[in-house]
């Protein structure tokens, strides 16, 4: 039997699992959802959500598949043969993201080309939308595809196959530079931001505490959304990783450090953005929350206008989407990671030729995102997949594990593996608090649905949105019907 791939060092593995959390919603995201949720007081929440949802779910992963050796498939396939589906619901899902999040790379691999010359000008919402996106009128209007976003698309495969096409003893190599990079380039771009004019005041709008928003439900859901986002739980791509470390390998600890971690860069990504947007209000003569946006418009719109009035503003753009592009391709590669785990270990098929297998149609889907109705169609893929297909998958690994293979069991195994010994309080988050709130968040989430269809497209777009949903626990079936090649 051909001996399973391994890290070399244990610290490859910790760099490869953080950098696989840390990604562009650390940027884009989590500092808006401090700000929006009350502030320094989101702090409160987004704890309480870490320590009962996040690190148990990550020790739960870690753990199975340290114990098991394998990827999502087999893993939940050793716990019984009938869950092995909601391994590969995970790994279809993350296929559908790496369609759409390589062409978000492709974006910034574009405007860290634009940003030499700043490109952008200084109407940056304009240029975005219409010059470089030439953003269509609605969903069903695709139109050509845009060639400069091709380019950044090919770069970004590129990037992802020579990072992964070795294997883990390589990858491990990888990360010491994709995943310190962009904390040495975040720190160089916090210092900056607090030495510049008014920035006091954007931290002030970052943290200034409204514990009122406590009193709020949707500040928890959202506390705890972040959270299971933010971990790249549910998406397989930490049972892989963490299969490929011994089986007494330490899961309680690697899983705090990383969840830390991950926490840490997020928070200290807030002190780079606001600071900067502090600074924006006082050049643009308005006030912080007029500045201030999340997601696509704060990473291609807003922080390019601020750009344009720093001081050697083409270096700092370029320092920016650097920052971004280092970010995203621990996550985009630690994606087909996990997917490629799934069949290696069912089928035993080659590494390089898998990949490209992977690589190739992944990349045709992504050209519908390259069109110019793509942008909508990258919102609309996004909010389904994670909002309803993550969710479900999260909520079935509490049940698999909490109550069929056994909670006591799986927290014995990660005790006597570990440095430090995890509590029944771990058997209560993921029997009772964890899958409770995914179910709440599940079922809030289509009643919003059914109240009024996604993002105010027509209602044909949200069934698209169901289908692709529905479609992916079709193809995980399918996928654990077909005989694997030792069966």
């Amino acid at each position: 039997m051909e001996e399973r791939e391994r890290w070399d060092k244990r610290i490859e593995f910790i760099l490869a699992a953080i950098g696989a959390a840390v990604g562009l919603g650390n940027i884009w995201r989590f500092p808006y959802m401090v700000y929006q949720n009350g502030g320094g007081a989101f702090l409160i929440p987004y704890f309480v959500a870490l320590f009962t949802a996040g690190i148990p779910l990550m020790i739960l992963e870690y753990t199975l598949g340290t114990r098991m050796q394998g990827g999502a498939p087999q893993a939940f396939a050793k716990i019984s043969k009938k869950f092995e589906w909601v391994g590969w619901l995970s790994i279809v899902l993350v296929f559908f993201i790496a369609t759409y999040y390589t062409v978000i790379m492709a974006w910034s691999f574009d405007y860290l080309w634009f940003s030499i010359k700043l490109k952008w000008g200084h109407d940056t919402a304009n240029f975005f939308y219409k010059d470089f996106l030439q953003l269509s009128g609605s969903p069903s209007v695709l139109g050509s595809i845009r060639w400069p976003v091709i380019i950044g698309l090919v770069l970004a495969w590129l990037a992802i196959f020579l990072c992964i096409f070795k294997g883990p003893k390589a990858t491990g190599k990888v990360v010491y530079f994709t995943v310190l990079t962009p904390i040495v380039l975040l720190i160089i771009m916090v210092i900056r931001g607090l030495t510049l004019p008014n920035a006091i005041e954007g931290i002030k709008y970052y943290l200034t505490p409204n514990f009122k928003k406590l009193l709020e439900p949707r500040v928890w859901l959202a506390a705890y959304g972040q959270v299971f986002f933010s971990l790249s739980l549910a998406m397989g791509t930490l049972i892989a990783y963490s299969s490929y470390l011994p089986k007494d390998s330490d899961t309680n600890n690697n899983a705090f450090i990383t969840s830390l971690a991950d926490a840490g860069i997020a928070f200290f990504a807030g002190f780079a953005v606001f600071s900067v947007l502090g600074y924006l209000a006082m050049a643009m003569n308005t006030e912080v929350p007029k500045v201030v946006s999340s997601g696509f418009g704060l990473a291609f719109i807003t922080y390019p206008t601020a750009i344009n009035h720093l001081p050697a503003a083409p270096l700092f753009g370029v320092f920016f989407f650097l920052l971004l592009l280092t970010l995203a391709i621990d996550s985009a590669f630690s994606e087909i990671e996990g997917i490629a785990a799934g069949f290696m270990d069912k089928w035993k098929i080659k590494r390089v030729p898998l990949l490209l297998a992977i690589i190739i149609p992944a990349f045709l889907i992504g050209l519908i995102y390259t069109t110019k109705g793509g942008f909508y169609w990258i919102d609309v893929v996004d909010y389904f997949v994670c909002t309803f297909g993550l969710t479900l998958v999260g909520f079935l690994e509490t049940v698999i594990v909490g109550y069929y293979y056994g909670a006591d069991k799986m927290r014995e195994y990660s005790n006597s593996t570990s440095d430090f010994a995890i509590g029944r309080w771990w058997n209560i988050c993921i029997k009772y608090i964890t899958p409770i709130i995914l179910v709440i968040s599940f079922f809030s989430s289509i009643y919003s649905i059914l109240k009024k269809p996604y993002g105010d497209y027509p209602l044909w777009v949200t069934i698209v949105g169901f289908g692709i949903f529905i479609f992916s626990i079709i193809i995980a079936f399918v996928l654990q019907a077909i005989k694997g090649k030792e069966e």
